[in-house]
């Protein structure tokens, strides 16, 4: 072929890109397309996109390229560039989320219509979703199960980065969306998330097993909003990571993330409507949810989680586990509520992991036990037993016992400057 145009969405890296890989390896031209598309909200990560896009548009120069971005609709300027340079395919990665796969919808018309080759290529997940299916169901209920099947299916090989990427001529490769205010702590791009993946395989992924629950430490990987991004490929992370010591219990986590993908594509509503009805009576309680967006509940480990997600850009897991729990279960607020905060303020936020998992926490998700509900006190005693974790974002009981971090309001006064508990715990 003589020019392949390769449009990205969340697939922003070079390494292990099995479009750009196979347009590289078939076409005399090729064309990475990014298309700024005003129907999605980058919300609190549009520094993280941009500095991900000026990093792809540096790996691409490398090579002899450039990142071509547009602004509009994705499908329209994929058949305006085509038709601009006689381009005779379209490639992309096949992506769940409803409107991706109407993107797609669109984009397999469009192609037709104008005699264009179009091919969807799999690099969002590990396993493409809707490989896997049970015997009698179109998709896994059931995490363990999915696991299993998982850790036994095929691989397709992690690919190298092309040596070369030839652009067509005369394409002018137009600017990169403005930075967006700072927001986070991560710097966005492959380079970036490609450093942290080295980092975290020799210092960090052999205590992962025991120590990712450990609230102050932050023994986490932290590669999410990498992966969210495609900035770096979780075939890749899975592949580097199992046999090593630790390797196991973290590519669980990697399974994790491909289970709530097939989810979504089964059931495209994930974001809106119970993946599994239960009758509860969500309280319409809006300055509850708004205590807890700023994290003054007056639970220090429910405000501590949720300080660090605005300050931060990010939340360790056990931390949106319980304070997911706090939100749905205590204060009885809808799990749509708490799944629009985490949209606007994490990095790493994607529709299947964030909507799966506010489903589970909730209950009207993939837990097997949909009546569990966490005890904020208990979760802060066992994963922050010095309340580090707390005194570092609820400054206003940095000078106070342990006890005391974890339950304030058993002080003899009230503590000034801190709320009272929205509503009472018992120890249970």
């Amino acid at each position: 072929m003589e020019t392949v145009i390769v449009l990205l969405t969340r697939d922003l890296r070079v390494h292990d890109h099995p479009a750009l890989a196979e347009a590289c390896a078939r076409a005399r031209s090729v064309v990475p397309l990014f298309v700024q598309d005003p129907a999605i909200r980058a919300r609190g990560r549009q520094r993280f996109l941009n500095e991900a896009l000026q990093d792809l548009r540096a790996s691409l120069r490398e090579r002899g390229g450039d990142l071509v971005v547009r602004r509009g609709d994705p499908v329209e300027e994929t058949m305006r560039l085509a038709a601009e340079l006689g381009a005779e395919a379209v490639f992309t990665s096949a992506d769940v989320s409803a409107y991706a796969r109407r993107r797609e919808r669109r984009l397999a018309e469009a192609c037709a219509a104008h005699r264009l080759l179009l091919r969807l290529f799999p690099g969002v997940t590990v396993v493409p979703p809707g490989a896997l299916q049970p015997t009698g169901g179109d998709h896994y209920r059931v995490f363990t199960p999915y696991w299993r099947a998982w850790s036994g299916a095929a691989r397709r090989p992690v690919l190298p980065a092309p040596d070369a990427v030839s652009l067509a001529p005369g394409v002018e490769p137009g600017e990169l969306p403005p930075p967006g205010p700072p927001h986070g702590m991560l710097p966005g791009g492959e380079t970036a998330g490609r450093g942290r993946l080295e980092h975290w395989l020799a210092h960090g992924l052999a205590g992962y097993a025991e120590g990712h629950d450990d609230l102050p430490r932050e023994r986490t990987s932290m590669l999410s909003p990498y992966l969210r991004f495609g900035c770096v490929s979780p075939s890749e992370v899975a592949a580097r990571a199992e046999g090593r010591h630790g390797g196991d219990a973290f590519v669980r986590q990697i399974c994790w993330r491909d289970f709530y993908y097939q989810v979504a594509l089964a059931f495209p509503d994930l974001p809106r409507r119970d993946y599994r009805e239960r009758q509860v009576d969500w309280n319409d309680d809006g300055e509850a949810a708004q205590a807890w967006r700023e994290g003054r509940t007056g639970l220090p480990i429910v405000d501590a989680g949720m300080r660090q997600l605005a300050a931060e850009g990010w939340m360790h897991n056990r931390a949106r586990l319980i304070t997911g729990s706090y939100l749905t279960r205590r204060l009885k607020v809808h799990w749509r509520i708490g799944g629009e905060h985490f949209a606007d303020l994490l990095l790493d936020a994607d529709i299947p992991d964030n909507w799966g998992n506010w489903q589970w926490v909730a209950g009207t998700g993939n837990d097997t036990r949909p009546n569990r509900v966490l005890n904020p006190v208990r979760q802060a005693k066992k994963f922050d037993p010095d309340g580090e974790y707390v005194r570092r974002y609820v400054p206003e009981l940095a000078g106070l016992p342990v006890e005391a971090v974890h339950e304030p309001w058993k002080l003899a006064r009230p503590l000034p400057g801190y709320p009272a508990p929205l509503v009472a715990l018992d120890n249970g």
